[in-house]
């Protein structure tokens, strides 16, 4: 069941996330420098938490920031963290920075997703991935976990979609568990219904000494194989930068990455 800031309060709220998190009353209480018998008061309505209380038994829950602003509302203080959109001229010197630090990945595939794995910016790298992928995938918003899944997507390139699919998924989960996000639930229920594409059996990975499982995709004839890194900002102010994520793929052995830099120069 999800609670909503309109439902009771900032009691049942914090006590979901608390639950959630698997955290006691007291273990928290330890945390946030307070009390058992305090916490169990916000939880139950019989006390009314700080402003500061409530930031900061967001921050050691790990709350996100967009869901600590709800926390906010349901204890009857203002929102503290803005939504400012990407297109906002507020956001021009992030939206440079990210552009310069994708386009300075290339050759090698790189990408910004939003909360719901949106793409709201990607480098020449990326697009080379895409080739082959029917024009009805790539209307705007790019989805990237359609793009990867969808039977006519580059899911049928992918040499070890079995395994590649699975990592998605449970990725996706992970940020269910910590966003509990419903419309991200319904994304997740989505793709994970595609059909999988027949890709016939499994390849052996080459000997090569991966140290994390590579995504190998076919392009023009070759196997690529790339390990995915994502990174998000420290310490977001902003709800909208707290929800982006630059997801980086390294190329995984000597053949693509000679094939890259031949391709890209």
């Amino acid at each position: 069941m999800t609670i909503t800031a309109a439902d009771k309060g900032v009691g049942p709220l914090l006590r979901a996330w608390r639950e959630q998190r698997r955290v006691s009353q007291l273990e928290l209480a330890l945390r946030a420098d307070s009390s058992a018998r305090h916490i169990s008061f916000i939880e139950t309505g019989r006390s009314r938490p700080s402003e500061e209380m409530v930031l900061r038994l967001a921050e050691h829950l790990e709350v996100p920031v967009r869901e600590r602003n709800a926390l906010l509302l349901a204890a009857g203080y203002a929102p503290r963290f803005p939504e400012t959109p990407l297109t906002d001229p507020a956001m021009g010197a992030l939206r440079e920075g990210i552009e310069r630090l994708i386009q300075g990945y290339e050759p090698y595939p790189a990408l910004v997703l939003d909360a719901m794995y949106n793409v709201v910016a990607a480098n020449r790298g990326v697009l080379m991935l895409l080739d082959g992928v029917p024009e009805s995938l790539l209307e705007p918003p790019l989805n990237a976990m359609r793009l990867t899944l969808h039977p006519q997507g580059m899911a049928p390139r992918i040499r070890n979609l079995g395994e590649w699919r699975g990592h998605l998924l449970a990725q996706m989960e992970r940020q269910i568990a910590l966003h509990r996000s419903q419309p991200l639930r319904e994304l997740y229920e989505e793709v994970a219904a595609y059909p999988v594409p027949d890709t016939g059996p499994g390849e052996p990975l080459e000997d090569v000494p991966y140290f994390a499982l590579p995504m190998r995709i076919e392009h023009e004839g070759r196997v690529l194989s790339f390990i995915s890194s994502i990174s998000t900002f420290n310490t977001p102010m902003d709800v909208t930068v707290a929800e982006l994520a630059i997801e980086t793929f390294l190329p995984a052995d000597p053949a693509t990455v000679k094939y890259l830099q031949t391709l890209m120069s």
